[in-house]
């Protein structure tokens, strides 16, 4: 039986590419993961509010697989406007595609028939295209893992640094990299402390594992409300954290480059007796803030 094809490879097909457009520029999406929109405003973070103005945006999911699967069909998060049919409201989003790469023509059209960016970006528009992610459900394995020239889970959940000393930007190519970042998830972790002292919370891998047995996901919440309310700030701290990291990563990131800072979905710290996220339907689960500027 032959091996599985390692997912980090180099894509196998480097003659497809074609030659980018004149002046396109590269596109730095990074997804701080869990993040909701009323903790990274209580945060007031500095260089993030430098990058451009704070939005409150809504998330198309409530748990980070189907919501990165969303990202990468080019759908940020959106404005949840009354009185607008869906339909304006994606091809709205799409059409500022050609502002934000820096590329005319660019529409919802340029997605069809794949309906996801880094196929575009990399099989039509030139780019180099690379990930690097926090959390498990989104590893290489996954099948979000399509036309990227480089694909990467981190060692651990809580490690901006090491995605920020690890970035290229090539200089015959436009770059696109998505960065999910943990530090904002559970156990919310900033400078000196990475919430290993917190109780083990199991996502789908703990679930799968323990499915012949009683699972941790199955009993209640294991925190009381001042400990809810501890967890709340802290994902405050770890938003001033990650704060100082990005003033880093753009000193990283070159000139000619579009940046977008969000989140994938909101996190709940007890509201109305919800903890957490996922399967459960809340306002503060699709409530998330929205960063969009360019590095000239």
């Amino acid at each position: 039986m032959p091996e599985a094809a390692d997912p980090k490879a180099a894509n196998p097909y480097p003659s497809r590419r074609p030659d980018p457009a004149p002046g396109a520029r590269n596109f730095v999406l990074v997804i701080l993961d869990s993040l909701r929109y009323d903790t990274c405003v209580e945060a007031a973070p500095r260089v993030m509010r430098g990058i451009g103005e704070i939005e409150r945006r809504h998330s198309y999911a409530t748990w980070t697989a189907p919501s990165h699967f969303n990202l990468l069909m080019g759908l940020l998060p959106h404005r949840n406007r009354a009185d607008v049919l869906a339909a304006a409201t994606y091809r709205a989003d799409y059409d500022r595609y050609s502002e934000r790469l820096g590329i005319e023509g660019l529409s919802m059209a340029s997605l069809l028939p794949h309906l996801f960016l880094p196929t575009l970006l990399r099989e039509h528009l030139g780019y180099v295209t690379n990930a690097y992610v926090s959390m498990p459900v989104l590893n290489p394995y996954s099948l979000l893992n399509r036309d990227f020239d480089r694909y990467e889970l981190m060692p651990n959940h809580h490690d901006l640094p090491g995605m920020i000393e690890q970035l290229h930007f090539s200089s015959e190519r436009p770059n696109f990299h998505l960065l999910n970042v943990g530090e904002t998830h559970y156990p919310f972790s900033f400078e000196g402390d990475d919430g290993s002292d917190l109780p083990h919370i199991s996502g789908l891998h703990g679930a799968v594992k323990s499915v012949s047995r009683q699972a941790d996901v199955d009993s209640a919440i294991p925190f009381t409300p001042a400990e809810l309310a501890e967890l709340r700030d802290r994902q405050v701290k770890s938003v001033r954290y990650v704060d100082t990291l990005l003033e880093h990563l753009l000193d990283v990131v070159p000139r000619n480059t579009s940046i977008v800072v969000t989140s994938d979905h909101g996190e709940l710290f007890g509201e109305d007796g919800f903890f957490g996220h996922g399967p459960m339907a809340h306002e503060l689960l699709l409530e998330v803030p929205y960063v969009e500027g360019f590095r000239d």
